[in-house]
């Protein structure tokens, strides 16, 4: 059973102003893709284990150890500026 859905809905949901050729564009290249789903849909994949990946993997990462840091105090002498044993920096977010 074919999915319709509305482009020019979503698009002002998105609030993304499209015009009739791209709305026919995405149109098709939406089709393609519904198509296509459905395509793998229908495969038969009884007797398929379920995967994540279709090779094996694993994680390679190094071990957690604790090793020394810097001192607190001989970085916070470098910064250009600091607030007791933080940096101070100038706000990002305007008001």
């Amino acid at each position: 059973m074919p999915v319709e859905i509305d482009i020019a809905k979503v698009a002002r949901l998105a609030r993304i102003g499209l015009t009739e050729e791209e709305l026919a564009h995405y149109g098709e290249q939406l089709q393609g893709i519904l198509e296509h789903a459905a395509r793998v849909q229908a495969l038969a994949t009884d007797g398929v284990v379920p995967t994540a990946h279709p090779l094996p993997m694993v994680n390679a990462l190094r071990a957690d150890l604790v090793e020394p840091t810097l001192d607190r105090e001989e970085v916070l002498a470098q910064a250009p500026d600091r607030e007791g044993p933080y940096f101070r920096v100038p706000p990002f977010l305007e008001d």
